[in-house]
């Protein structure tokens, strides 16, 4: 299938899937904890991530879909791999509060080939390519050329991992010293896409799962930024790390 196909049929398919958030019926959410502070998921949760799983195979039936509602997750090393968040920003979706986005990576060979992200409330659909390049709803993005005394900073508060909440604030800080200002919107996808439009300047958070950052991190690479784990390492697709993404000036603290 030919690269631009495949999207469109991704997007068609996330696009459709974000009428099931638009229309919930929060009465019926049927919140439940997972491990961690404030860990929900929702029926919602389940609900999109099944309505995705059977359309995106059967776009690609020889994919294997790592869900973040499930217990179990395949190997992503061979072939091709959806990696999938149904609603990050859970939080958010439970409050009505409009900063909630499915995010569907799409991993060749265990690197990222294509990412969407897309903002249902914003009607805004991120989407990248490996080696083409970022969009916004089929327009060009780039990350912005400011540098960090003039730019914003977005933040993730690592909230499932209580031992990391105290630096992650105290690294906010000191980033809020030296640039205008700081945010917490509550979506990694949504801030690493706000990285690529050119919106903030840079992203992190200490602990993130793949699925938070398979297509996004792809969707800043290919709008210029640059993404790393806040060590300055690599990424990796097959377990959770830390997440650092700007739009490559430098922004050291």
């Amino acid at each position: 299938m030919e690269q631009d196909q495949l999207l469109k049929q991704i997007t068609d398919t996330v696009r459709a899937c974000g009428e099931i958030i638009l229309h919930a019926d929060r009465s019926r959410s049927c919140i439940d904890e997972k491990a961690g502070h404030a860990n929900f998921v929702t029926t919602y949760d389940r609900k999109v991530q099944q309505e995705l799983q059977e359309r995106l195979l059967r776009i690609l039936p020889e994919a294997v879909f790592v869900g973040e509602e499930e217990d179990i997750h395949a190997s992503i090393a061979e072939g091709y791999a959806f990696i999938v968040d149904p609603i990050d920003g859970t939080t958010n979706f439970i409050k009505d509060y409009h900063m909630s986005a499915i995010s569907v990576g799409l991993a060749l060979d265990g690197e990222r080939y294509m990412g969407v992200v897309y903002n249902p409330y914003l009607n805004e659909m991120f989407t990248a390519v490996k080696g083409q390049g970022a969009c916004l709803n089929g327009a060009p993005i780039h990350v912005s050329s400011e540098p960090l005394c003039n730019g914003v900073v977005l933040f993730g508060t690592a909230p499932y991992y209580e031992e990391l909440n105290r630096k992650s604030f105290e690294m906010a800080y000191d980033y809020f010293r030296k640039a205008l200002d700081v945010r917490r919107s509550g979506s990694a996808a949504l801030d690493l896409c706000s990285v690529a439009a050119g919106r903030a300047e840079v992203f992190f958070e200490l602990r993130l799962c793949p699925w938070d950052f398979a297509a996004g991190s792809l969707i800043v690479e290919e709008a210029g930024g640059k993404v790393t784990t806040a060590e300055g390492g690599a990424l990796t697709l097959d377990k959770p790390c830390s997440m650092l993404a700007t739009n490559g000036c430098e922004q050291g603290i």
